[in-house]
């Protein structure tokens, strides 16, 4: 019975520890988040790898300079990264359709250290480069 006690205190102490490490939405500036650019033209990111702090505010702004539409594919990356709540809508399914000519901004808290993985998915567009990461140092 103690011991059981035991476990499920420890288990309460672990989830408010995460909890109390994950800064709520309400504490991030995001007038002072660091403007970042990404240019989506034919067939590639510009830059095609994204390097990010962990922790760090970011303005992520995905700008279409190609005729035609792109997205910006990063699944992993978007759903580990904590998003603005006015941005979140802005993302389906770990994606961002930027239409041709227009840019989309994306504020958010870069997640855990790691390399996402990036990609357009309109048809044939990743086949002919376009694709790329997000390195969080």
């Amino acid at each position: 019975m103690i011991a059981r006690h035991m476990v499920t205190a420890a288990a309460l102490a672990l989830v408010a520890a995460q909890a109390s490490s994950q800064a709520p939405q309400g504490t991030t500036d995001w007038s002072r988040a660091e403007p970042v650019t990404v240019e989506l033209s034919n067939f590639k990111f510009s830059p095609s790898a994204i390097q990010l702090k962990q922790g760090r505010a970011y303005d992520l702004r995905l700008a279409n300079m190609a005729s035609g539409g792109h997205d910006f594919s990063a699944g992993e990356f978007f759903a580990a990264a904590r998003i603005m709540d006015a941005d979140r809508a802005k993302i389906t399914e770990g994606r961002v359709a930027v239409a041709a000519g227009k840019s989309v901004d994306i504020h958010l808290v870069a997640p855990a250290p790691g390399t996402y993985k990036l990609r357009c998915t309109h048809f044939m567009h990743s086949s002919f480069g376009m694709t790329g990461e997000i390195v969080v140092q």
